[in-house]
């Protein structure tokens, strides 16, 4: 029997607004591909700029430092990063705004990742 490959999804809803809470999904998720997991962030809301060009540079939390190095820490590792379109739009920012490894989606494809994960969690 083939053993099941372990997915974590992570949703972060929020920005440099509250660099804690940004920050907390990609330190989970970092620890996750360390230890073979797959691991996919979701960015929703205002957690969709964390994937604008230049912004990561500003987003910095007293417990977890330089959200930019988790950032490129998780996408070296080989994590998913999938940004809400919707949301985008919202936020009058353009696919082209975006850093090199975000991946845009919406609704249907979030809730297949989810399904596939074992477990989700909400920042």
């Amino acid at each position: 029997m083939a053993e099941t490959e372990e997915k974590v999804f992570y949703v972060a809803t929020h920005a440099a607004e509250d660099a804690e809470r940004a920050s907390l999904p990609f330190t989970l998720a970092n620890a996750a591909l360390v230890m073979d997991m797959q691991a996919t962030i979701f960015l929703h809301g205002n957690g969709v700029f964390l994937a604008k060009k230049g912004y990561a540079k500003n987003v910095n939390s007293v417990d977890f430092g330089s959200f930019e190095k988790l950032l490129t820490d998780f996408l070296e590792l080989g994590g998913k990063l999938l940004v809400c379109v919707p949301c985008m739009n919202g936020r009058k920012i353009d696919e082209s705004d975006l850093i090199e490894g975000a991946q845009t989606t919406a609704a249907a494809k979030v809730t297949t990742e989810m399904l596939t994960a074992q477990v989700h969690l909400v920042y």
